[in-house]
C-alpha cells in the first residue's frame, strides 16, 4: 500500500491522493471536523493537566533507540508502497507496543492518523496489520480518545462485516480497548456495532466444551473471535442504553451458552457482562429464566479470582429476587461463597470480598438459606470481617448478619463470637448504608436479653439514638425501629430514655418528616417510650398528640398501624383522649378498619378502645359506623384484637345505656 493511501499531514488536511490497487478512490473530510459536527459529541476528549504532565515526564526521560526505530517504520508506512506498508506494520509488531514510550513514538509522528486511514483501505492484509497495532496501543487512554476524535469507530465497526475471522477478531479486540471511553461506546451503538458483536459470540457449544489443544485451526479462529467479541461487549456494557440494545440483539441465550465454556479467557469477559447487566431488572429475570445460575455457581469454585469476583457479584445483584435465591441454594452456591470469605488470602481483594459478602447478604433474606449458612458457621466468619477497612465490605457483612440474627440461635452465635462490640464501634461510621444495616442488626440483637445487657454496657442505645440525627432517611427509620426493642428490654428503660439529653425532643421532632418510613418508625418508637407514665408526660408536654393528629389522614398501612399504636399509648394520659377527639382524629382512625392488614386492625382497635373512654368520642365512632367492624374483630383469633374490640364496644354500649336511662328518667319525671 502506498503512503498516499494512508498518509496525511499532522493537521489532517487531505490532499488528492495517488492510488494503489488496494486504496479507496475517495477523499474524506477531516475526521475531527466530522466528530465536531456530530450533535452527540458532548464529551471533552482532552487529557487532564495531570496526564499532560505525566506525558512530559515520560518524554523527558532518556529516550531509547526503539523510539526512533518505530518512528522510522511509521515514515516507511507513509512513504512506501503496499508491500512496504505491510512489511512495516509487521515490523512494528516486533516491538513492545504496550510500553508508553513506544506508544508515544507512534502518536508523536502522526502514526495514529496513518493507522486510521489504513482502515479505509480495501486490502485485508493492510487492515489486519493496522488493527493488530491498534489493538496493542489502545491500552493507552489518550490513544483511545484520539481514535475516537479521528472518527475511527465507524471504520472499525464496518470491518465487523468482513468474512475474515481474524480481521473481525482484531476489530473486536480494538473495540474492547477503545470502548472504555464513554463516547466510543455511544458511537458503536449508533453505528450499529452491537448486533454485529453479538453475532461474533454465536459459536458451537462443542467448541466451547473442547480443550484448546484439541481444536482444529478453524475452530481456534472461531474461539478467538468469540473471546474478542465477549471482551468488546464487556466494555460496551458500561452503558444502560447499550445493555438494552444487547438484550434486544439476543445476547441473553448466547451468554448462557458461553458460561458453559471450559475456556476461562472466554468465560471471564462474558461473566463480567452478566455481572454488569444483572443490575437491570429485565436482565435479572432473563438470567434466571435462561438457567444461568447453576453455571455461575459452578465458576465460584474456580482458581481464577477475577472469575469468582464476577460470578459472586452477579449473584449479589440478581439475588434480590426470591426465586434466584432458591436457585443459588439448590445449585450449591452458598458453600463456595462461604469458602471465599473464609479465605484469609483474599482479604486484600476487595472486589471479590465485596461480591461474596454481598451475595451472602442477599441470599440470607430467605429463611431456608439461613439454615444452610448456619451449618457452615457463617456468622463466625462474618464476625471475623467486621474489622475490614472497606465500607462496602462492612455494609455487606453487617447486612448479612442482620438477616442471620433474625433467628435466636444466631444472636447467640454473634454474642459468643464477640460480634456485638465490633458492631457497636462501627456506629461511629459516616457511611449511611453501613449505619442502616447496623441499626437493623442491633434491633434484632436487642430482642435477646443477654445481648441487650451487653449493648447497655457498651452504651449502644445512646449511639443508636444519635443516628436519628443522620440526614439519611433510611438510617433515621431503622434507628427508630431499633430503639423500640432497646427501650422495651433494657433494665430501667424509662430512666435510660430520660438520661439521654434531648432524646424525646429528637423523636417528636421527626414527626415533621416527609418520609413515610421515618414517620412509621418514629410512631413505633413513641408507642414504646410512652409505656412509662413519666415519659408519656414529657411527650405530652412536647405536644406529641398534636403532631400525631396531623398524620391521621394517611393511607399507608404501615404508618396507620404504628400511628394507631402511638395514639393508643398516648391517649390515656391527662385529657389527651378528649383533646384527640377535639382534633377530629376519631373518624379517620375508624377508616383504618377497612384495611386488609390484620395488624392494622389490631392497633386500630387498641386506639379506639382508649379513645372510647371519652363519651363524645363514642358518639363519633358510632356515627362513623365502627360497630360492624368491631363485631367482626371479636371473632378474630388474635386475642389482643378481640379484647380491644370488645372493650371499645363495651364503652359504646355503656354510653348508650346511660343515655337510655337518662331518657327514661326524663319520661318518668
Amino acid at each position: 500500500m502506498m503512503a498516499t493511501s494512508s498518509g496525511t499531514s499532522h493537521n489532517r488536511s487531505r490532499k488528492p491522493k495517488e492510488q494503489c490497487g488496494s486504496c479507496p478512490n475517495r477523499f474524506s473530510k477531516d475526521k475531527r471536523q466530522a466528530a465536531a459536527e456530530d450533535s452527540d459529541t458532548t464529551e471533552v476528549e482532552s487529557s487532564t493537566d495531570e496526564e499532560e504532565r505525566w506525558k512530559e515526564v515520560a518524554r523527558a526521560a532518556e529516550i531509547p533507540a526503539d523510539y526512533y526505530n518505530i518512528q522510522k517504520l511509521v515514515k516507511y508506512i507513509k512513504a512506501g508502497n503496499q508491500t512496504a506498508t505491510i512489511v512495516s506494520l509487521c515490523c512494528l509488531k516486533d516491538y513492545d507496543l504496550s510500553t508508553q514510550i513506544n506508544q508515544f513514538a507512534i502518536s508523536d509522528i502522526g502514526g495514529l492518523d496513518v493507522l486510521v486511514n489504513i482502515l479505509e483501505c480495501s486490502d485485508t492484509k493492510c487492515c489486519l496489520g493496522a488493527l493488530t497495532v491498534l489493538s496493542d496501543i489502545t491500552l493507552n487512554i489518550d490513544i483511545r480518545k484520539t481514535i475516537v476524535d479521528l472518527d475511527g469507530i465507524p471504520l472499525i465497526v464496518d470491518i465487523l462485516n468482513s468474512s475474515m475471522k481474524d480481521l473481525k477478531t482484531m476489530a473486536a479486540e480494538t473495540l474492547a480497548n477503545v470502548c472504555k471511553v464513554r463516547l466510543a461506546r455511544k458511537y458503536v451503538r449508533t453505528c450499529g456495532g452491537i448486533p454485529k458483536l453479538v453475532d461474533l459470540i454465536d459459536i458451537k457449544l462443542s467448541i466451547l466444551k473442547t480443550p484448546r489443544d484439541q481444536l482444529s485451526a478453524d475452530d481456534l479462529e472461531s474461539l478467538d473471535m468469540t473471546r474478542a467479541g465477549a471482551r468488546a461487549l464487556f466494555s460496551l456494557a458500561d452503558s444502560k442504553h447499550n445493555m438494552e440494545q444487547m438484550r434486544k440483539s439476543g445476547i441473553v441465550p448466547l451468554m448462557a451458552q458461553l458460561l458453559k465454556s471450559c475456556h476461562i479467557d472466554v468465560v471471564i469477559p462474558i461473566m463480567g457482562t452478566v455481572r454488569k447487566c444483572s443490575s437491570e431488572p429485565k436482565f435479572q429475570l432473563a438470567i434466571t429464566t435462561e438457567g444461568m445460575i447453576p453455571d455461575i455457581v459452578s465458576h465460584l469454585s474456580s482458581e481464577n479470582t477475577e472469575l469468582k469476583m464476577e460470578g459472586s457479584t452477579a449473584i449479589y445483584k440478581c439475588a434480590f429476587d426470591g426465586n434466584t435465591r432458591e436457585l443459588v441454594r439448590e445449585a450449591g452456591g452458598l458453600e463456595p461463597l462461604v469458602t471465599i470469605i473464609k479465605d484469609k488470602n483474599i482479604r486484600d481483594n476487595k472486589p471479590l470480598l465485596r461480591g461474596a459478602t454481598g451475595a451472602i447478604w442477599m441470599c440470607a433474606v430467605t429463611d431456608a438459606n439461613v439454615k444452610v449458612l448456619d451449618q457452615l458457621r457463617t456468622v463466625n466468619h462474618l464476625v471475623a470481617l467486621l474489622n475490614d477497612e472497606c465500607d462496602e465490605v462492612l455494609t455487606n457483612v453487617t447486612g448479612a448478619l442482620s438477616e442471620c440474627v433474625r433467628f435466636q440461635s444466631n444472636r447467640e452465635h454473634l454474642r459468643q463470637a464477640g460480634g456485638l462490640p465490633a458492631m457497636v464501634s462501627l456506629l461511629n461510621s459516616s457511611h449511611a448504608p453501613l449505619l442502616e444495616n447496623l441499626a437493623k442488626g442491633l434491633k434484632e440483637c436487642a430482642e435477646d436479653p443477654e445481648s441487650m445487657r451487653i449493648l447497655e454496657d457498651l452504651d449502644a442505645v445512646r449511639l443508636i439514638w444519635s443516628l436519628l440525627k443522620n440526614p439519611t432517611t433510611r438510617v433515621q427509620a431503622h434507628a427508630a425501629y431499633a430503639i423500640c426493642p432497646c427501650v422495651r428490654n433494657a433494665n430501667d428503660s424509662a430512666e435510660l430514655v430520660r438520661s439521654l439529653v434531648g432524646a424525646m425532643e429528637l423523636v417528636v421532632g421527626l414527626l415533621k418528616s416527609k418520609d413515610i418510613m421515618v414517620l412509621s418508625a418514629v410512631c413505633a418508637a413513641i408507642a414504646t417510650i410512652a409505656q412509662d407514665q413519666t415519659n408519656l408526660a414529657i411527650l405530652t408536654d412536647l405536644k406529641v398528640i398534636y403532631k400525631l393528629a396531623d398524620l391521621v389522614q394517611t393511607t399507608d398501612d404501615l404508618l396507620r398501624m404504628n400511628l394507631a399504636a402511638a395514639v393508643a399509648a398516648c391517649a390515656c394520659f391527662g385529657n389527651n383522649t378528649e383533646e384527640l377527639g377535639r382534633l377530629r382524629t376519631v373518624t379517620p382512625i375508624v377508616t383504618y378498619m377497612t384495611s386488609d392488614n390484620p395488624l392494622v386492625h389490631r392497633s386500630t382497635a387498641m386506639a379506639l378502645e382508649k379513645l372510647s373512654m371519652d363519651p363524645q368520642n363514642c358518639i363519633t365512632m358510632h356515627q362513623s359506623g365502627v360497630v360492624p367492624f368491631l363485631l367482626e374483630c371479636i371473632g378474630s383469633t388474635n386475642k389482643e384484637l378481640q379484647l380491644a374490640a370488645a372493650g371499645c364496644l363495651r364503652n359504646i354500649r355503656e354510653l348508650a345505656l346511660r343515655a337510655e336511662e337518662y331518657l327514661l328518667k326524663i319520661d318518668d319525671d
